[in-house]
């Protein structure tokens, strides 16, 4: 399906925060893995996590056209693969499928959907359901979230790539590439073990499941789908602000620093528009929700007669991050 291109807005200026944000993140790295590293391994990988997620963050930045008006030195700005897992090309194209708000929480149609087909859910064994049921609710989402969600996401590509699709089999490639100097550079240090830096990386991408647990929920109109957490703190920090997210599906083009600023001059707009899908901040996401699922795995508004002829796990990725 093609991206939407609504969801591509590239920059009218040079946006020197995100800029200076991008240069830091890199710093940051360096300096996690080399002389930090050098002195304490455990709080190289406390330095990691963060720096990790902002680098996420920041590549979600750029796929919708920031910081410049060229999006060739903006990809090039976010290519090395810092995060080892998810080629650039592909998280670009499943999430601007994404954007095409009438599809979202779509079990086929949407690529960052956690719902599943209900013909799907009730083929699967009992010891995968479980693992699902855990995996909706926020903890369950912390520990096991990356890896239900990695594995889901490489058994679509392997079908892919399996089927010809040359597109998957670019940024794969590309990917490879893009981790020869992340690789290079780890290798050059050597202050930091192969294994404290993948633990970085699953823990990086635990924190940025916090962020993806609920912001769509089932509905039956495309607006009311998509949250508002009213958060300005660390959290909200390391997301870049898509916490306001029903204002991001709105003004994808819009930059991460002025999310909270254009949802506080039109909260009441917002809020009417989502139909009140709003959260006070990530404290109450986590009392309401660390051991409690919030939804259902199968979807909830989904007929399973009316379903596409099913396999044993949805046609598509599984790719929130």
């Amino acid at each position: 399906m093609p991206p939407s291109r609504r969801a591509v807005t590239p920059a009218r200026r040079i946006e020197g925060r995100t800029l200076a944000l991008i240069g830091l993140v890199y710093v940051l790295w360096a300096l996690a893995t080399t002389g930090l590293a050098e002195v304490s391994v455990a709080l190289a990988v406390l330095v990691l996590i963060p720096v990790l997620a902002l680098h996420a963050s920041l590549t979600h930045e750029v796929i919708h056209g920031h910081p410049t008006p060229w999006q060739g030195l903006n990809a090039a700005l976010m290519r090395p693969a810092l995060g080892l897992l998810v080629p650039y090309g592909r998280f670009r194209d499943t999430h601007l499928a994404h954007h095409r708000d009438e599809a979202l929480t779509d079990p086929y149609d949407d690529p960052e959907s956690n719902f599943l087909d209900p013909a799907v859910w009730a083929r699967l064994s009992a010891p995968v359901r479980a693992v699902l049921r855990v995996n909706n609710t926020l903890l369950g989402r912390l520990v096991l979230g990356p890896l239900v969600g990695t594995a889901m996401f490489l058994r679509w590509d392997l079908r892919a790539l399996a089927a010809g699709d040359r597109g998957v089999a670019l940024s794969w490639a590309a990917h490879g590439l893009a981790l020869v100097p992340v690789l290079a550079w780890l290798g050059w240090a050597g202050a930091l073990p192969g294994w404290a830096y993948g633990l970085a990386v699953y823990l990086s991408m635990s924190v940025l499941k916090i962020r993806t647990f609920l912001e769509h929920r089932a509905h039956e109109r495309a607006r009311a789908r998509t949250v508002v957490i009213e958060d300005r703190g660390p959290l909200a920090f390391l997301f870049l602000n898509n916490n306001f997210h029903v204002v991001h599906h709105m003004h994808p083009g819009v930059p991460w620093y002025e999310l909270p600023r254009l949802f506080a001059a039109r909260r009441t707009h917002y809020l009417r528009r989502n139909d009140g899908y709003r959260y006070a901040g990530y404290g109450e996401v986590l009392r309401r929700y660390f051991t409690v699922a919030k939804d259902p795995v199968p979807h909830p508004l989904m007929v399973p007669a009316e379903s596409p002829t099913p396999t044993t796990l949805p046609t598509k990725p599984l790719m929130d991050a």
